[in-house]
């Protein structure tokens, strides 16, 4: 462990030097950072991003803390974490209110952006019966078509409490008169959607919620395997009459940061306000994730794989945020 310590950190002075950032005068010199994330896997890697970028520029950046959503803000808020590069904009932001909101943290840029969410049945039922919208399933010989437990209900592999995107599929529940017939799987997402997986090559009708960036849409694809529904047109929705509406807000997921932690570490805070990832690059990482390269190693290894291919973009940033320090 003490020469993996060593090596990770000669590599990131030597990393440094490269990307035009003094050996001698590395701003985050001395100074250790905490991130935290929430808990589903495939945040790791907008993460490991940004942690090859603080140990260029000097910063050793401790092991990443997880929490669920609402205990993520919290820790951002009060420094038990120093940042998250996890927040969901609209999806998060009473969970950023809550905590204390602009006073103690800042949330001015998005890393990643276009991030869509929705729910999905399997192609061949949509066509088959016309099913566009999820309050269709209110007939009964729709709803049947999704009762993978057979205890009546229609079966919804959806949100882990605490993500945020359960409240909307909840709302939804309610707001469409769907509790009696839709029952709302939750608990562990992936392990939910593995079972659904399985339905769907077995020929079953299947109703999920995901979202992107996420390897799910690579496994059952969108268009070609499924078909993305949406929730009734309202008064109050936010899509023009007669468009389609998801009954989701598209989301950009951005950087927050402990507002002290910003003043004292300005290089921190500036790599935090210019980095960027392509949606396209989280989904590729995912697509590794999913067939099997999820160990921190792994996760690492995306990383630094995506910042060879950008090396010129990459260096630029970290060495735009070393002259932030200045």
């Amino acid at each position: 462990m003490k020469n993996l310590i060593a090596s990770t950190a000669f590599a990131a002075i030597c990393s440094s030097v490269a990307f035009g950032v003094s050996a001698q005068d590395l701003p985050g010199e001395g100074v250790t950072v905490h991130p935290i994330k929430g808990s589903p896997a495939n945040a790791w890697f907008q993460h490991m991003v940004v942690q090859l970028g603080l140990e260029a520029l000097g910063y050793d950046v401790a092991e990443t803390l997880e929490a669920d959503f609402p205990a993520l803000h919290l820790a951002v808020a009060s420094g038990d974490g120093d940042y998250t590069v996890n927040n969901w904009k609209p999806l998060h932001d009473d969970f950023y209110e809550r905590s204390g909101g602009d006073s103690v943290m800042i949330r001015d840029h998005a890393v990643i952006t276009g991030a869509g969410q929705g729910y999905y049945i399997d192609k061949v039922t949509a066509e088959k019966y016309g099913i566009t919208n999820i309050a269709q399933l209110i007939a009964p010989e729709l709803g049947a078509l999704f009762d993978s437990d057979e205890d009546g209900l229609a079966n919804l592999s959806g949100c882990n409490p605490g993500w945020g995107c359960e409240v909307a599929i909840e709302e939804h529940m309610d707001k469409f008169d769907l509790r009696d017939i839709i029952e709302h799987d939750q608990g562990s997402y992936f392990a939910i959607m593995a079972d659904t997986i399985a339905r769907y090559n077995e020929g079953g009708s299947i109703l999920y919620y995901t979202w992107t960036p996420n390897w799910i849409s690579d496994v059952l694809v969108p268009g070609t395997d499924v078909v993305q529904i949406g929730v009734p047109m309202t008064d109050d929705s936010t899509t023009a009459i007669g468009e389609f509406d998801p009954g989701f807000a598209v989301n950009d997921v951005y950087a927050v940061v402990n507002r002290d932690f910003a003043e004292e570490n300005p290089a921190a805070a500036a790599f935090l306000e210019i980095v960027e990832i392509p949606l396209t690059a989280v989904n590729a990482a995912q697509v590794r994730l999913r067939d099997g390269e999820d160990t921190l190693e792994d996760f690492r290894k995306q990383a630094e794989d995506w910042v060879a291919d950008n090396q010129e973009q990459f260096d630029a940033w970290v060495a735009a945020a070393a002259t932030a320090a200045n």
